[in-house]
């Protein structure tokens, strides 16, 4: 979890300038006008960051918390199998989003339905045989520990 969260850390600055850059080269004067086309740009350069960075078997901060990303034979993933990952990573978040787009709600009941979403999703690896969570499953790649051995 604390991967996670130096990882959102992290994005903050890569999403940051890819706005930036997208407002500039768009001429962007409202945050709302282009706002689809700027979060499909942002998860296509989210999209970028993860697939190079797995595909070489960790993110920044996967590689300071020593966590290394493999396919079932302990090899880094292609690009299309981290590809395949981004995703499928998606499932965290995409199924809450649809569920509460049709509705009016505010952002309070927005948040719980999501967390709750969150929560359960995480809840379901432990049914899995590895106890691993299930895009990885289904992109047929898994976290390992890469600590470097004591001397």
């Amino acid at each position: 979890m604390a991967c996670w969260l130096y990882e959102g850390m992290l994005l903050f600055g890569v999403v940051f300038i890819a706005g930036y850059l997208f407002s500039t080269l768009t001429q962007t004067r409202h945050a709302l006008d282009n706002r689809h086309v700027q979060q499909a740009f942002l998860f296509v350069v989210l999209g970028i960051y993860f697939t190079w960075f797995w595909a070489k078997g960790q993110t920044l901060a996967m590689k300071t918390w020593h966590i290394r990303l493999v396919d079932v034979q302990g090899r880094p993933p292609t690009q299309r199998r981290a590809l395949l990952r981004y995703v499928l990573s998606w499932l965290w978040f995409l199924p809450p989003l649809a569920a509460i787009a049709p509705f009016n709600l505010t952002a309070a009941e927005s948040a719980v339905i999501i967390l709750g979403w969150v929560a359960v999703w995480a809840l379901l690896s432990r049914f899995h045989p590895r106890q691993q969570f299930w895009h990885d499953a289904l992109a047929g790649t898994c976290l390992v520990d890469a600590r470097p051995p004591r001397a």
